[in-house]
């Protein structure tokens, strides 16, 4: 049991582990003039491989791509390769479809600006 355990925590765990985009706050802020609205801005870095679930944001979301290749595809739109330095944007009603790693060896990391209402999830998934 005990070798059983320990090939979880070096060996599955950490693969399962990167599967996970990692998502780091950048800022927050009230926007003036705008009530009930907050701009929100992340780093996201996603793993070798890694790919998103459907989703919406209910926001307005501005991307810039720092490093790597991501496949976006919103509903009823045609798939798109990013690449550094690429921008992509998404309204609040857009399904997105796909979020994606193009690489299955090397990292991608992008920025996201949310215009969204304030204290809202980011992000809502769609069974």
């Amino acid at each position: 049991m005990k070798k059983l355990f320990l090939l979880f925590v070096f060996c599955i765990a950490p693969m399962a582990l990167a599967q996970h985009a990692d998502v780091q706050p950048l800022l927050s802020k009230d926007l003036s003039g705008i009530p009930g609205k907050e701009g929100l801005m992340v780093k996201v870095t996603f793993p070798p491989g890694h790919s998103d679930g459907l989703h919406r944001h209910d926001a307005h979301v501005f991307v810039y791509v720092l490093e790597g290749s991501v496949i976006m595809q919103l509903k009823g739109k045609p798939s798109v390769t990013l690449h550094a330095g690429d921008t992509f944007y998404e309204a609040p009603d857009d399904i997105h479809l796909e979020g994606k790693n193009a690489s299955a060896t090397s990292p991608a990391t992008f920025i996201a600006f949310f215009v969204k209402d304030k204290g809202a999830p980011v992000v809502k998934p769609i069974n």
